[in-house]
Order: C-alpha cells, then sequence, then structure tokens
C-alpha cells in the first residue's frame, strides 16, 4: 500500500460514507459531490488493493469491508490526532502549558464540573475539555485516541488500557415516596421484581450492573423493562409513579436528600461499584495528561456527591 498517496479528503470520504451509509448523504455532510465521493473511494480501493465498501441493499445502503473498516479506524484517529493539535496550539495562544481532553460517562455529570473546578485550581497551566457520552461513545473515544483520560464505572475489557479507582459508586432501587416498598426494612426479591422498572439503554454500564443484581435476586423471573436514554428522564418517570428504577446513587442525590425520591433498602443494597480514571495504555501520555491524572488521583474522590439520609 502506497500511504504517501493517501490524502485526509479521502480519509475523511471515507469515514463519512460509514457514518452515513451513503455515498450522496456523505457528499452532502462534507459539502462535496456524490461523484466526488465516490472518486476518493475508488482511489482508496486503488491504494489499498482490496474493496472498502460494500452495498448491501437499498435500505441498509452502504458498510465496510474488513479493510474498509481497519482503515476506517485508523482515520479516525488521525483526525482525533489533529482535532487535538488544533485544541495544544489554540491553549498555547490561551497561554496554557498543554489541553488535556477528559471524557466522562453521562452518569458522571453530576460532578464532573466539580472535578474539573477542582484541576482549574491545581493545574491551572493546563487547559482541560471536558465531554460527556455514554458508555459506548466513552469507549470509543478511547479506543479512537479522541480522548487522554476517561471516568467511568467499568473500564471497558476489549481493548488495552490502564484503570485506576477513585471513589466508591453506589447503586440502588429508587422508589416514589408513597411505594408500597418504600420505608420499608427488606423486601420479597419476588415480589420486587413483578414491578416494571425504568431502565438505562442497552450497553450502559448501570444497566449491566442492574441485571446482574436481578440475577443474583431470582434467575427464573425477567422484570418488565422501560427502557429511556437518561438518569434524568428516569428519575421523572420514577416521580410520576410510572415505575421504579435501578440507577447509580449518585444521580439522585438532590432528589433523595429531597424526599422526592426514596431508596429501597434491602438484600445486597446499595450496590457497590467504583469510579475509574481510565487512559489508553498503547501510547505513552504526555506530560499535561500525567499532571492531570496525578491531580485526580490526589483528590481522592473528594469531588464525588455525599449521600446521606435516604440516600
Amino acid at each position: 500500500m502506497q500511504k504517501s498517496s493517501i490524502t485526509l479528503k479521502q480519509l475523511r470520504g471515507l469515514i463519512a460514507v460509514a457514518e452515513h451509509r451513503s455515498m450522496t448523504a456523505a457528499a452532502e455532510a462534507l459539502h462535496q459531490t456524490t461523484p466526488t465521493i465516490h472518486s476518493q473511494i475508488r482511489t482508496l480501493e486503488e491504494i489499498v488493493g482490496r474493496p472498502l465498501v460494500m452495498r448491501t441493499d437499498a435500505q441498509t445502503g452502504f458498510r465496510l469491508t474488513p479493510a474498509g473498516a481497519a482503515l476506517a479506524k485508523a482515520a479516525r484517529r488521525i483526525e482525533a490526532n489533529l482535532s487535538q493539535a488544533e485544541a495544544e496550539i489554540a491553549a498555547m495562544t490561551r497561554g496554557y502549558m498543554g489541553h488535556v481532553r477528559l471524557s466522562v460517562v453521562s452518569t458522571g455529570k453530576y460532578f464532573a464540573p466539580r472535578l474539573v473546578r477542582h484541576l482549574h485550581e491545581l493545574v491551572p497551566e493546563i487547559e482541560v475539555s471536558l465531554r460527556f457520552g455514554n458508555r459506548k461513545e466513552v469507549i470509543a473515544d478511547l479506543d479512537q485516541r479522541a480522548t487522554d483520560l476517561a471516568v467511568m464505572g467499568r473500564p471497558p475489557r476489549t481493548q488495552v488500557v490502564t484503570a485506576t479507582p477513585l471513589g466508591p459508586h453506589p447503586h440502588g432501587i429508587i422508589l416514589p415516596p408513597n411505594h408500597r416498598l418504600a420505608g420499608r426494612d427488606g423486601f420479597d426479591p419476588a415480589d420486587l421484581l413483578e414491578e416494571t422498572f425504568m431502565s438505562r439503554e442497552e450497553g450502559s454500564g448501570t444497566r449491566s450492573l442492574m441485571l446482574r443484581y436481578f440475577d443474583r435476586l431470582a434467575e427464573v423471573i425477567e422484570p418488565r423493562l422501560i427502557p429511556m436514554a437518561s438518569n434524568e428522564t428516569i428519575k421523572q418517570a420514577v416521580m410520576a409513579e410510572l415505575g421504579i428504577a435501578f440507577l447509580s446513587l449518585h444521580t439522585c442525590r438532590d432528589e433523595l436528600q429531597s424526599g422526592r425520591l426514596v431508596a429501597l433498602r434491602g438484600l445486597g443494597l446499595p450496590v457497590m461499584g467504583h469510579w475509574y480514571l481510565v487512559r489508553p495504555a498503547e501510547t505513552a501520555p504526555d506530560a499535561a495528561t500525567l499532571r492531570v491524572a496525578q491531580a485526580i488521583e490526589n483528590l481522592g474522590g473528594a469531588y464525588l456527591p455525599q449521600l446521606t439520609g435516604n440516600g
């Protein structure tokens, strides 16, 4: 493969086709013409010597071949590196000595801004940018080197990363205050699993932990789940008495302390996990990333919500 013949425009065209599954949609996204995208993909295939995209059917459109997926993965890492270089140069222009990208799973939005404020005080010479995403998106950031550090509840198993525990991460079952199980000490597992549960989407760390907890309670009972895309929506649904939910208690601190929600007490609750600081292990971190990582570890979880009362 003649790597020197590959251009950024061609790689961006390949990424756009992978994301949109359509040459026409890719062209619109990149403000180019459809024949131009066709030409870029065809040229890339000639350089690589293998097909990169294939049409499946009219409904699903184009998808990447294994060779195309490998090249697109490399292309995304190149884009991430260029974006990081752009951010570092901009940071230098603003008087900073470095720029560190921090990705945090959406459950962490209840404490991540406080963490970044601490970092501004501890390492003021380093600019820290914050991005939120679901578990799948944060793992993609790590895989594509689109982030330097990540905070999440369960480190990924499918890639090489280093993970450092930051502090406890309690999960529990939350109820509206007038629910029949509220205020009790203990519960019947079979009775609990007859309830309707508001649930995070498939693939989320909270959902995986919830299902493991259910398995420990009663293997043969599968409760009714209603998937919802955010913790806020789930909390509102529980307060509206549409059902109950298994959630990170860090996301519910205010509602638990005010009495708008109640945490169930009983067998195996709360379910205790940990927050982790994660970074790719395949590449050596720069000095700014190491300083920020050390500052986060030294904080000892001081930015995490403190739970009292119902929490």
